[in-house]
Protein backbone atom coordinates (compact mmCIF):
# COMPACT_ATOMS: atom_id res chain seq x y z
CA UNK A 1 0.00 0.00 0.00
CA UNK A 2 1.35 3.54 -1.05
CA UNK A 3 0.95 6.11 2.02
CA UNK A 4 0.79 9.56 0.58
CA UNK A 5 2.55 12.38 1.55
CA UNK A 6 0.76 14.69 3.52
CA UNK A 7 0.51 17.86 1.83
CA UNK A 8 1.58 20.98 4.09
CA UNK A 9 0.97 24.20 3.28
CA UNK A 10 2.62 25.32 0.23
CA UNK A 11 4.81 28.12 0.10
CA UNK A 12 4.26 31.21 -2.00
CA UNK A 13 4.87 30.29 -5.61
CA UNK A 14 6.55 32.61 -8.28
CA UNK A 15 4.54 34.36 -10.81
CA UNK A 16 6.24 31.70 -13.21
CA UNK A 17 5.11 28.94 -11.23
CA UNK A 18 1.64 30.04 -10.88
CA UNK A 19 1.50 31.00 -14.92
CA UNK A 20 2.81 27.04 -15.65
CA UNK A 21 0.54 25.52 -13.26
CA UNK A 22 -2.63 27.66 -14.51
CA UNK A 23 -0.92 26.92 -17.90
CA UNK A 24 -0.65 22.96 -17.41
CA UNK A 25 -4.41 22.58 -16.02
CA UNK A 26 -5.75 24.73 -18.87
CA UNK A 27 -4.24 22.50 -21.96
CA UNK A 28 -5.65 19.74 -19.82
CA UNK A 29 -8.95 21.45 -19.27
CA UNK A 30 -10.33 23.24 -22.85
CA UNK A 31 -9.61 20.08 -25.22
CA UNK A 32 -13.47 18.73 -23.77
CA UNK A 33 -15.52 17.87 -27.09
CA UNK A 34 -18.24 20.58 -27.45
CA UNK A 35 -21.18 18.19 -28.51
CA UNK A 36 -24.10 17.13 -27.27
CA UNK A 37 -23.07 12.93 -26.25
CA UNK A 38 -25.15 12.27 -29.35
CA UNK A 39 -22.90 11.30 -32.05
CA UNK A 40 -22.20 8.08 -31.67
CA UNK A 41 -18.97 6.05 -30.46
CA UNK A 42 -17.75 4.98 -27.53
CA UNK A 43 -14.40 7.38 -27.49
CA UNK A 44 -14.43 9.14 -24.38
CA UNK A 45 -14.33 13.12 -24.94
CA UNK A 46 -13.64 14.00 -21.33
CA UNK A 47 -10.17 15.99 -20.88
CA UNK A 48 -7.43 14.39 -18.91
CA UNK A 49 -6.18 15.73 -15.58
CA UNK A 50 -2.76 16.21 -14.74
CA UNK A 51 -0.86 12.55 -13.79
CA UNK A 52 0.77 14.71 -10.41
CA UNK A 53 -1.20 17.59 -8.54
CA UNK A 54 0.03 21.20 -9.59
CA UNK A 55 1.38 23.36 -6.94
CA UNK A 56 -1.54 24.83 -4.84
CA UNK A 57 -2.70 27.78 -4.27
CA UNK A 58 -1.78 29.69 -0.63
CA UNK A 59 -5.13 31.76 -1.23
CA UNK A 60 -8.55 31.32 0.57
CA UNK A 61 -10.54 29.25 -1.75
CA UNK A 62 -13.92 27.96 -1.72
CA UNK A 63 -14.08 24.10 -2.83
CA UNK A 64 -17.71 23.50 -3.86
CA UNK A 65 -19.42 19.94 -4.12
CA UNK A 66 -22.72 19.32 -5.54
CA UNK A 67 -25.18 16.59 -4.05
CA UNK A 68 -28.60 16.30 -3.30
CA UNK A 69 -30.10 17.19 0.23
CA UNK A 70 -29.70 14.32 2.76
CA UNK A 71 -27.55 13.39 6.01
CA UNK A 72 -24.26 12.49 4.29
CA UNK A 73 -24.12 15.64 2.36
CA UNK A 74 -24.54 17.57 5.90
CA UNK A 75 -21.87 14.81 7.18
CA UNK A 76 -19.31 15.41 4.33
CA UNK A 77 -19.36 19.09 4.39
CA UNK A 78 -18.69 18.92 8.50
CA UNK A 79 -16.28 16.28 7.95
CA UNK A 80 -14.10 17.69 5.34
CA UNK A 81 -14.00 21.48 7.15
CA UNK A 82 -12.95 19.56 10.48
CA UNK A 83 -10.24 17.41 8.56
CA UNK A 84 -9.32 18.63 5.45
CA UNK A 85 -8.74 22.04 6.85
CA UNK A 86 -5.97 20.93 9.22
CA UNK A 87 -3.62 20.27 6.34
CA UNK A 88 -5.04 23.04 3.68
CA UNK A 89 -6.60 25.51 6.73
CA UNK A 90 -6.96 27.88 3.45
CA UNK A 91 -9.66 25.49 2.19
CA UNK A 92 -13.29 25.68 2.66
CA UNK A 93 -15.62 23.16 1.75
CA UNK A 94 -19.29 23.60 0.64
CA UNK A 95 -21.38 21.30 -0.05
CA UNK A 96 -24.51 22.58 -2.08
CA UNK A 97 -27.62 20.69 -1.84
CA UNK A 98 -30.70 20.35 -4.34
CA UNK A 99 -33.59 18.54 -3.63
CA UNK A 100 -32.84 14.46 -5.01
CA UNK A 101 -35.62 14.83 -7.81
CA UNK A 102 -33.39 17.74 -9.16
CA UNK A 103 -30.04 16.56 -8.82
CA UNK A 104 -29.54 15.48 -12.13
CA UNK A 105 -30.74 18.55 -13.72
CA UNK A 106 -28.80 20.69 -11.64
CA UNK A 107 -25.77 19.08 -12.45
CA UNK A 108 -26.48 19.04 -16.06
CA UNK A 109 -27.75 22.34 -16.85
CA UNK A 110 -24.76 23.67 -15.90
CA UNK A 111 -22.47 21.40 -17.33
CA UNK A 112 -24.59 22.01 -20.93
CA UNK A 113 -23.87 25.75 -20.31
CA UNK A 114 -20.22 24.43 -20.23
CA UNK A 115 -19.87 26.77 -16.93
CA UNK A 116 -20.36 25.27 -13.29
CA UNK A 117 -20.62 26.60 -10.05
CA UNK A 118 -19.26 23.74 -8.20
CA UNK A 119 -15.75 21.72 -8.31
CA UNK A 120 -16.75 18.48 -7.75
CA UNK A 121 -19.16 16.71 -8.76
CA UNK A 122 -21.19 13.92 -7.22
CA UNK A 123 -22.60 11.44 -9.48
CA UNK A 124 -24.55 8.25 -9.23
CA UNK A 125 -22.73 5.63 -11.36
CA UNK A 126 -25.29 5.78 -13.69
CA UNK A 127 -24.27 9.33 -14.90
CA UNK A 128 -20.59 8.78 -15.58
CA UNK A 129 -21.60 8.24 -19.25
CA UNK A 130 -23.96 11.02 -19.81
CA UNK A 131 -20.80 13.38 -18.47
CA UNK A 132 -18.30 11.37 -19.86
CA UNK A 133 -19.12 11.76 -23.84
CA UNK A 134 -20.24 15.33 -23.25
CA UNK A 135 -16.62 16.26 -21.99
CA UNK A 136 -17.87 17.58 -18.94
CA UNK A 137 -15.73 15.58 -16.14
CA UNK A 138 -12.33 15.25 -15.97
CA UNK A 139 -10.83 12.05 -16.91
CA UNK A 140 -8.20 10.93 -13.52
CA UNK A 141 -6.99 8.31 -15.11
CA UNK A 142 -3.14 8.82 -15.29
CA UNK A 143 -3.87 10.77 -11.63
CA UNK A 144 -5.00 7.86 -10.12
CA UNK A 145 -2.20 5.34 -11.38
CA UNK A 146 0.23 7.87 -10.14
CA UNK A 147 -2.00 8.28 -6.16
CA UNK A 148 -4.52 6.07 -5.71
CA UNK A 149 -3.80 2.50 -4.56
CA UNK A 150 -6.16 0.83 -6.42
CA UNK A 151 -5.70 -2.54 -4.81
CA UNK A 152 -7.28 -1.33 -1.80
CA UNK A 153 -10.97 -1.53 -3.50
CA UNK A 154 -12.91 -3.50 -4.11
CA UNK A 155 -12.73 -4.15 -8.10
CA UNK A 156 -16.21 -3.64 -8.79
CA UNK A 157 -16.96 -0.26 -6.16
CA UNK A 158 -13.55 1.28 -8.12
CA UNK A 159 -15.43 0.73 -11.50
CA UNK A 160 -18.84 1.52 -10.66
CA UNK A 161 -17.91 4.86 -9.35
CA UNK A 162 -15.42 5.79 -11.66
CA UNK A 163 -14.75 3.40 -14.51
CA UNK A 164 -16.31 3.99 -18.17
CA UNK A 165 -17.72 2.58 -20.59
CA UNK A 166 -18.59 -0.09 -17.57
CA UNK A 167 -17.38 -3.73 -16.85
CA UNK A 168 -20.13 -6.02 -16.07
CA UNK A 169 -20.96 -6.52 -12.67
CA UNK A 170 -18.16 -7.82 -10.18
CA UNK A 171 -15.33 -7.05 -12.93
CA UNK A 172 -13.27 -4.05 -13.87
CA UNK A 173 -11.20 -3.54 -16.91
CA UNK A 174 -7.85 -2.32 -15.87
CA UNK A 175 -7.39 -0.57 -19.63
CA UNK A 176 -10.35 1.27 -18.60
CA UNK A 177 -10.15 4.98 -18.27
CA UNK A 178 -10.98 6.21 -14.92
CA UNK A 179 -13.22 9.32 -14.48
CA UNK A 180 -14.04 9.69 -10.56
CA UNK A 181 -13.28 7.86 -7.47
CA UNK A 182 -15.25 6.70 -4.51
CA UNK A 183 -17.22 8.96 -2.11
CA UNK A 184 -19.94 7.11 -0.51
CA UNK A 185 -20.57 3.42 -0.83
CA UNK A 186 -24.50 2.12 -0.44
CA UNK A 187 -26.94 -0.11 -0.67
CA UNK A 188 -30.58 -1.18 0.65
CA UNK A 189 -30.81 -2.74 4.31
CA UNK A 190 -34.20 -4.62 5.48
CA UNK A 191 -35.09 -2.66 8.35
CA UNK A 192 -37.44 -5.19 11.00
CA UNK A 193 -39.51 -5.17 14.15
CA UNK A 194 -37.83 -7.49 16.61
CA UNK A 195 -40.26 -7.11 18.74
CA UNK A 196 -42.97 -7.64 16.14
CA UNK A 197 -41.88 -10.74 14.74
CA UNK A 198 -39.05 -11.81 16.24
CA UNK A 199 -35.02 -11.09 16.38
CA UNK A 200 -34.03 -13.13 12.99
CA UNK A 201 -34.61 -12.07 9.99
CA UNK A 202 -36.72 -13.62 6.95
CA UNK A 203 -33.86 -15.52 4.95
CA UNK A 204 -36.01 -15.56 1.62
CA UNK A 205 -38.19 -12.84 -0.23
CA UNK A 206 -41.24 -15.17 0.05
CA UNK A 207 -40.59 -15.73 3.71
CA UNK A 208 -40.26 -11.94 4.05
CA UNK A 209 -44.13 -11.65 2.41
CA UNK A 210 -45.65 -13.99 4.74
CA UNK A 211 -43.82 -12.60 7.54
CA UNK A 212 -44.78 -9.25 6.54
CA UNK A 213 -48.28 -10.09 5.85
CA UNK A 214 -48.80 -12.23 9.52
CA UNK A 215 -47.54 -9.26 10.87
CA UNK A 216 -50.05 -6.50 9.43
CA UNK A 217 -52.98 -9.10 10.32
CA UNK A 218 -51.52 -9.21 13.90
CA UNK A 219 -50.98 -5.61 14.60
CA UNK A 220 -53.68 -3.22 13.35
CA UNK A 221 -51.92 0.31 12.27
CA UNK A 222 -49.00 -1.25 11.13
CA UNK A 223 -48.54 -1.73 7.85
CA UNK A 224 -46.46 -5.39 6.82
CA UNK A 225 -44.06 -3.13 4.68
CA UNK A 226 -42.55 0.39 3.49
CA UNK A 227 -40.52 0.54 0.83
CA UNK A 228 -39.49 3.52 -1.82
CA UNK A 229 -42.45 3.91 -4.48
CA UNK A 230 -42.12 7.36 -5.55
CA UNK A 231 -41.90 8.63 -9.86
CA UNK A 232 -39.06 10.41 -9.25
CA UNK A 233 -35.24 10.16 -8.98
CA UNK A 234 -34.98 6.29 -9.34
CA UNK A 235 -37.28 5.30 -6.75
CA UNK A 236 -39.76 2.98 -7.81
CA UNK A 237 -37.15 1.92 -10.55
CA UNK A 238 -34.88 0.21 -7.97
CA UNK A 239 -37.19 -1.42 -5.94
CA UNK A 240 -38.51 -3.39 -9.14
CA UNK A 241 -35.47 -4.02 -9.94
CA UNK A 242 -33.88 -5.38 -6.55
CA UNK A 243 -37.41 -7.42 -7.04
CA UNK A 244 -36.15 -8.69 -10.33
CA UNK A 245 -33.03 -9.04 -9.68
CA UNK A 246 -33.52 -11.76 -6.27
CA UNK A 247 -36.43 -13.65 -8.97
CA UNK A 248 -33.98 -14.09 -11.48
CA UNK A 249 -34.42 -11.37 -13.94
CA UNK A 250 -31.88 -9.35 -15.64
CA UNK A 251 -32.83 -5.51 -16.74
CA UNK A 252 -31.13 -6.06 -20.07
CA UNK A 253 -28.51 -7.72 -22.29
CA UNK A 254 -25.92 -5.13 -21.86
CA UNK A 255 -23.46 -6.55 -24.77
CA UNK A 256 -27.03 -6.51 -27.65
CA UNK A 257 -28.17 -3.46 -26.14
CA UNK A 258 -31.43 -5.16 -25.72
CA UNK A 259 -34.13 -4.47 -23.45
CA UNK A 260 -37.21 -5.60 -24.45
CA UNK A 261 -37.52 -9.51 -24.02
CA UNK A 262 -35.22 -9.33 -21.23
CA UNK A 263 -36.82 -7.16 -18.97
CA UNK A 264 -40.13 -8.11 -19.38
CA UNK A 265 -39.46 -11.97 -19.95
CA UNK A 266 -41.16 -14.50 -17.53
CA UNK A 267 -38.59 -13.62 -14.53
CA UNK A 268 -39.16 -9.95 -15.23
CA UNK A 269 -42.87 -10.38 -15.29
CA UNK A 270 -42.98 -12.87 -11.78
CA UNK A 271 -41.38 -9.76 -10.36
CA UNK A 272 -43.60 -7.62 -11.31
CA UNK A 273 -46.14 -9.62 -9.94
CA UNK A 274 -44.75 -10.05 -6.59
CA UNK A 275 -44.22 -6.35 -6.30
CA UNK A 276 -47.96 -5.24 -7.40
CA UNK A 277 -50.19 -8.06 -6.10
CA UNK A 278 -47.85 -9.36 -3.18
CA UNK A 279 -46.19 -6.43 -1.68
CA UNK A 280 -47.66 -3.47 -2.42
CA UNK A 281 -51.22 -4.47 -0.22
CA UNK A 282 -49.04 -4.71 2.26
CA UNK A 283 -47.93 -1.34 2.24
CA UNK A 284 -49.79 1.95 3.87
CA UNK A 285 -52.64 3.39 2.40
CA UNK A 286 -51.26 6.74 0.49
CA UNK A 287 -47.60 5.30 0.27
CA UNK A 288 -47.57 5.14 -3.51
CA UNK A 289 -45.58 8.27 -3.62
CA UNK A 290 -43.23 7.37 -0.68
CA UNK A 291 -38.94 7.73 -0.78
CA UNK A 292 -36.81 7.63 1.88
CA UNK A 293 -38.13 10.14 3.89
CA UNK A 294 -41.39 8.49 4.23
CA UNK A 295 -40.16 5.15 4.71
CA UNK A 296 -37.79 6.57 7.45
CA UNK A 297 -40.77 8.47 9.17
CA UNK A 298 -43.35 4.94 9.13
CA UNK A 299 -40.34 3.03 10.68
CA UNK A 300 -39.78 6.01 13.19
CA UNK A 301 -43.36 6.18 14.28
CA UNK A 302 -43.54 2.65 14.66
CA UNK A 303 -45.85 2.05 11.29
CA UNK A 304 -43.77 -0.57 9.66
CA UNK A 305 -43.18 -4.45 10.25
CA UNK A 306 -40.34 -4.88 7.65
CA UNK A 307 -39.05 -2.14 5.54
CA UNK A 308 -35.86 -1.05 3.15
CA UNK A 309 -33.96 1.58 2.79
CA UNK A 310 -30.68 2.85 1.71
CA UNK A 311 -28.23 2.46 4.49
CA UNK A 312 -26.81 5.93 4.08
CA UNK A 313 -30.00 7.07 5.23
CA UNK A 314 -30.80 5.33 8.49
CA UNK A 315 -29.11 6.80 10.62
CA UNK A 316 -31.82 9.06 11.77
CA UNK A 317 -33.72 5.86 12.64
CA UNK A 318 -31.35 5.71 16.28
CA UNK A 319 -31.82 9.50 16.69
CA UNK A 320 -34.41 9.51 19.64
CA UNK A 321 -35.89 12.55 18.91
CA UNK A 322 -37.12 11.40 15.83
CA UNK A 323 -38.60 8.38 16.80
CA UNK A 324 -41.36 6.90 18.98
CA UNK A 325 -39.66 3.51 19.37
CA UNK A 326 -37.67 4.64 22.33
CA UNK A 327 -36.00 7.14 24.64
CA UNK A 328 -32.75 6.49 23.86
CA UNK A 329 -30.50 4.46 21.32
CA UNK A 330 -30.42 1.24 22.90
CA UNK A 331 -33.59 1.19 23.72
CA UNK A 332 -34.50 1.77 20.16
CA UNK A 333 -32.14 -0.85 19.35
CA UNK A 334 -34.18 -3.69 21.30
CA UNK A 335 -36.88 -2.57 18.63
CA UNK A 336 -35.39 -2.30 15.44
CA UNK A 337 -33.09 -4.74 13.64
CA UNK A 338 -31.21 -4.77 10.48
CA UNK A 339 -30.01 -7.36 8.10
CA UNK A 340 -28.90 -7.66 4.62
CA UNK A 341 -31.74 -8.39 1.50
CA UNK A 342 -33.54 -12.13 1.69
CA UNK A 343 -32.43 -13.87 -0.91
CA UNK A 344 -35.28 -15.85 -3.28
CA UNK A 345 -33.72 -17.46 -6.92
CA UNK A 346 -30.46 -14.99 -6.47
CA UNK A 347 -28.95 -12.93 -3.56
CA UNK A 348 -28.71 -9.71 -6.15
CA UNK A 349 -28.97 -6.29 -3.83
CA UNK A 350 -29.35 -2.72 -5.63
CA UNK A 351 -25.77 -0.87 -6.42
CA UNK A 352 -26.34 2.54 -4.46
CA UNK A 353 -23.57 4.98 -3.53
CA UNK A 354 -21.98 7.73 -5.89
CA UNK A 355 -18.39 8.48 -6.44
CA UNK A 356 -15.55 12.18 -7.08
CA UNK A 357 -15.75 13.36 -10.38
CA UNK A 358 -14.07 16.87 -11.22
CA UNK A 359 -15.47 19.86 -13.67
CA UNK A 360 -14.02 20.28 -16.44
CA UNK A 361 -15.11 24.10 -16.14
CA UNK A 362 -13.93 24.37 -12.30
CA UNK A 363 -10.95 27.30 -12.14
CA UNK A 364 -7.37 25.74 -12.63
CA UNK A 365 -6.87 26.15 -8.94
CA UNK A 366 -10.36 24.44 -8.01
CA UNK A 367 -9.50 21.49 -10.29
CA UNK A 368 -5.92 21.38 -8.70
CA UNK A 369 -7.21 21.50 -5.06
CA UNK A 370 -10.22 18.93 -5.94
CA UNK A 371 -7.40 16.33 -6.90
CA UNK A 372 -5.79 17.37 -3.55
CA UNK A 373 -8.91 16.64 -1.60
CA UNK A 374 -9.86 13.35 -3.89
CA UNK A 375 -6.29 11.77 -2.98
CA UNK A 376 -6.58 13.15 0.82
CA UNK A 377 -10.14 11.32 1.00
CA UNK A 378 -9.38 8.39 -0.20
CA UNK A 379 -6.15 7.89 2.44
CA UNK A 380 -6.52 4.90 4.52
CA UNK A 381 -6.61 7.00 7.50
CA UNK A 382 -8.89 9.37 6.29
CA UNK A 383 -11.65 6.75 5.17
CA UNK A 384 -11.60 5.05 8.33
CA UNK A 385 -12.43 8.31 9.83
CA UNK A 386 -15.10 9.36 7.86
CA UNK A 387 -16.62 5.54 8.25
CA UNK A 388 -16.44 6.71 12.04
CA UNK A 389 -18.16 9.80 11.11
CA UNK A 390 -21.03 8.79 9.57
CA UNK A 391 -19.71 7.93 5.93
CA UNK A 392 -19.85 4.23 3.98
CA UNK A 393 -16.13 3.95 2.94
CA UNK A 394 -15.02 1.79 -0.36
CA UNK A 395 -12.00 0.86 0.88
CA UNK A 396 -11.74 -2.89 2.09
CA UNK A 397 -9.33 -1.79 4.60
CA UNK A 398 -11.76 0.86 5.98
CA UNK A 399 -14.59 -1.56 5.55
CA UNK A 400 -13.68 -3.96 7.53
CA UNK A 401 -12.03 -1.66 10.02
CA UNK A 402 -13.95 -1.41 13.50
CA UNK A 403 -14.53 2.26 13.07
CA UNK A 404 -16.62 1.26 10.49
CA UNK A 405 -18.28 -1.47 11.75
CA UNK A 406 -18.92 -0.38 15.21
CA UNK A 407 -20.40 2.77 13.69
CA UNK A 408 -23.59 1.52 13.10
CA UNK A 409 -25.87 -1.42 13.34
CA UNK A 410 -26.02 -1.50 9.31
CA UNK A 411 -22.73 -1.19 8.81
CA UNK A 412 -22.07 -5.17 8.67
CA UNK A 413 -25.09 -5.35 6.43
CA UNK A 414 -23.58 -3.10 3.91
CA UNK A 415 -19.78 -4.62 4.05
CA UNK A 416 -21.40 -8.43 3.68
CA UNK A 417 -23.81 -6.66 0.71
CA UNK A 418 -20.79 -5.87 -1.46
CA UNK A 419 -20.72 -9.19 -2.91
CA UNK A 420 -24.01 -9.32 -4.07
CA UNK A 421 -24.18 -5.90 -5.55
CA UNK A 422 -25.68 -5.29 -9.18
CA UNK A 423 -26.20 -2.03 -10.87
CA UNK A 424 -28.59 -0.41 -13.50
CA UNK A 425 -27.46 0.75 -16.87
CA UNK A 426 -24.20 2.73 -17.29
CA UNK A 427 -24.94 4.16 -20.21
CA UNK A 428 -25.42 8.16 -21.76
CA UNK A 429 -29.42 7.50 -22.29
CA UNK A 430 -29.91 6.43 -18.72
CA UNK A 431 -31.26 9.69 -17.59
CA UNK A 432 -34.42 8.41 -19.95
CA UNK A 433 -34.26 5.20 -19.60
CA UNK A 434 -34.60 5.70 -15.46
CA UNK A 435 -38.16 7.70 -16.01
CA UNK A 436 -39.83 5.54 -18.24
CA UNK A 437 -39.17 2.73 -15.39
CA UNK A 438 -40.36 5.15 -12.27
CA UNK A 439 -43.08 6.05 -14.44
CA UNK A 440 -44.21 2.99 -15.20
CA UNK A 441 -43.53 0.92 -11.58
CA UNK A 442 -45.11 4.00 -10.19
CA UNK A 443 -48.12 3.58 -12.29
CA UNK A 444 -48.80 0.03 -11.57
CA UNK A 445 -47.99 0.55 -7.79
CA UNK A 446 -50.96 2.91 -8.04
CA UNK A 447 -52.77 0.96 -10.15
CA UNK A 448 -52.85 2.73 -13.04
CA UNK A 449 -51.75 0.00 -15.09
CA UNK A 450 -52.10 -3.71 -14.90
CA UNK A 451 -48.34 -5.20 -14.46
CA UNK A 452 -48.13 -6.86 -17.47
CA UNK A 453 -48.79 -3.98 -19.32
CA UNK A 454 -46.86 -1.83 -17.63
CA UNK A 455 -43.49 -3.81 -17.82
CA UNK A 456 -44.10 -4.17 -21.42
CA UNK A 457 -44.66 -0.75 -21.79
CA UNK A 458 -41.38 -0.12 -19.74
CA UNK A 459 -39.41 -2.71 -22.28
CA UNK A 460 -40.63 -1.05 -25.32
CA UNK A 461 -40.05 2.59 -24.33
CA UNK A 462 -36.73 1.73 -23.35
CA UNK A 463 -35.84 -0.12 -26.08
CA UNK A 464 -37.09 2.38 -28.52
CA UNK A 465 -34.11 4.62 -26.85
CA UNK A 466 -31.61 2.89 -27.08
CA UNK A 467 -32.34 2.22 -30.32
CA UNK A 468 -32.66 5.52 -31.48
CA UNK A 469 -29.33 6.84 -30.07
CA UNK A 470 -26.31 5.79 -32.22
CA UNK A 471 -24.02 5.25 -29.55
CA UNK A 472 -22.73 2.28 -28.13
CA UNK A 473 -21.82 2.32 -24.49
CA UNK A 474 -20.73 -0.65 -22.22
CA UNK A 475 -23.24 -2.38 -19.98
CA UNK A 476 -23.23 -2.38 -15.95
CA UNK A 477 -24.83 -5.67 -15.31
Amino acid sequence: MRHQKRPGRSSVPGRKVQLATAAMLLVATTVAACGDGQDGGTTASAPKAPATIPELTTDPLTLSFIWFDWPPARALEAFANAEYKKERPNATIKVNTVPNANWHDAMFTQFAARKTDFDIAILDSQHIGEAVTNGNILDITDFVKNNIDVTAYNPYLLAAYGQYPQAETGKRDENASLYGLPLLGDTWTMIYRKDLIGDKPPQTWDEMISVAERCQAEHPGVSGLAFHQANGSDAAAVTYNTVNGVYGGNLWDAKARKIEGVLNDAAGQEAMDVLVNKMKPLTAKGSGNWFIDEVNAAVAQGKACIAFNWIAASGGLLDPLQSTLGATREQILDKLGFATLPSQKTNLVPLGGMGMHVSAYSPTANQAEALNFMRWFERADIQKKWAAAGGVPSRTDALESPEFLNAGPFNQVYADSVPRMRDMWNVPEYARLVDIENTGVNAALNGAKKPKDALDDIARQQQDVLDSSSRKGGGGL
